[in-house]
């Protein structure tokens, strides 16, 4: 029984590097509202990619460096819950998912691509990321410390006297 678990897990991987796909079977969400319920289910945080797809030299980079790779892929599935907000030139989105990006672009002050937001379960704002060099090691380094700041902020704001 084993041999055959084995065998269907190889075929399958097998056929999606064949077919040019990841294995590790990566997927952006990309509505927000969803992927909030998703990661507060999992306990993970909650990465927005703020992105121009087919025309953001900066964006495309940032894929071809980071988010395209095994590394990041393997982090992601494990820790995030990732949402992909998309301001494409050449593709038409859905009527809704364009309103929910804009609306998203706009509240959360995007003036430029790529941004990252990071929020945590909870959906409180973590922190903001942008394209850097160094590939994903360097990237999954700055979430874990954006990640830090933001548990240290919150451990000293419960201990801090409130105002009264």
């Amino acid at each position: 029984m084993k041999a055959n678990g084995m065998m269907k897990r190889t075929l399958v991987a097998g056929f999606v590097l064949a077919a040019g796909l990841s294995a590790s079977a990566f997927e952006w969400r990309t509505h927000v509202s969803n992927a909030l319920v998703e990661a507060k289910a999992k306990d993970r945080p909650l990465l927005l990619f703020f992105t121009g797809s087919d025309w953001c030299g900066w964006c495309q980079l940032l894929n071809k460096e980071v988010f395209d790779t095994e590394a990041f892929e393997d982090y992601a599935n494990s820790s995030l819950v990732s949402v992909m907000l998309d301001f494409p030139q050449k593709t038409r989105l859905p009527a809704e998912q364009v309103e929910q990006n804009e609306r998203l672009a706009k509240r959360y002050e995007v003036r430029g691509f790529p941004t990252i937001h990071l929020f945590s379960p909870d959906g409180e704002w973590i922190g903001q990321l942008g394209y850097q060099p160094g590939g994903p090691e360097a990237f999954i380094k700055s979430i874990n410390q954006e990640q830090a700041r933001f548990r240290l902020r919150r451990k000293v704001n419960e201990q801090m006297p409130r105002l009264e």
